[in-house]
């Protein structure tokens, strides 16, 4: 399964194109699609971002569950509104020669990003962020786990 880690922050240039870190490229290097899957985060002020694997795996699931629940009608008309609409918002980035995706502006408006894009790895995904918006996301987040921690009596 694929994986992502860490946080790598890319120069966005005048046409909308950005580095894939080398890393997260090589996760995906041996996938059919050379490029990724990308829709606005439901959940966070960024982009979505996983292999094509990964999507067409979760429409498999899909199926295959509504396939063995007896659920025909689910199956034939895909009345799975998250999935619907996450597909409905997807793009296709390919990887250029480089490396680099294309991000479309649609995109880049619903995340804030302009300049510089952190890429954050989410595990079997990544986030596409503005980096600043990122940075106080992370404190945020490191403060409320410390401070969840304490209450639990574990200390950091």
């Amino acid at each position: 399964m694929t994986s992502f880690l860490s946080t790598f922050v890319n120069k966005v240039d005048r046409k909308g194109r950005v580095s894939v870190p080398a890393p997260f490229r090589a996760a995906l290097s041996d996938a059919s699609y050379q490029g990724v899957i990308a829709y606005p985060s439901l959940a966070d002020n960024a982009v979505d971002v996983f292999g094509r694997a990964m999507l067409e795996d979760l429409n498999q699931r899909r199926l295959d569950k509504t396939m063995a629940d007896g659920d025909f009608e689910q199956a034939l008309l895909g009345t799975d509104n998250m999935i619907d609409t996450i597909m409905a918002m997807a793009h296709e980035l390919p990887f250029d020669g480089e490396g680099r995706i294309l991000l479309p502006a649609i995109l880049a408006e619903a995340a804030g990003i302009t300049d510089r894009a952190a890429f954050v790895g989410r595990g079997t995904r990544f986030q596409i962020w503005a980096p600043d918006t990122f940075e106080k996301h992370r404190l945020d987040a490191v403060s409320t786990l410390r401070a969840r921690l304490r209450e639990n009596g574990n200390s950091t």
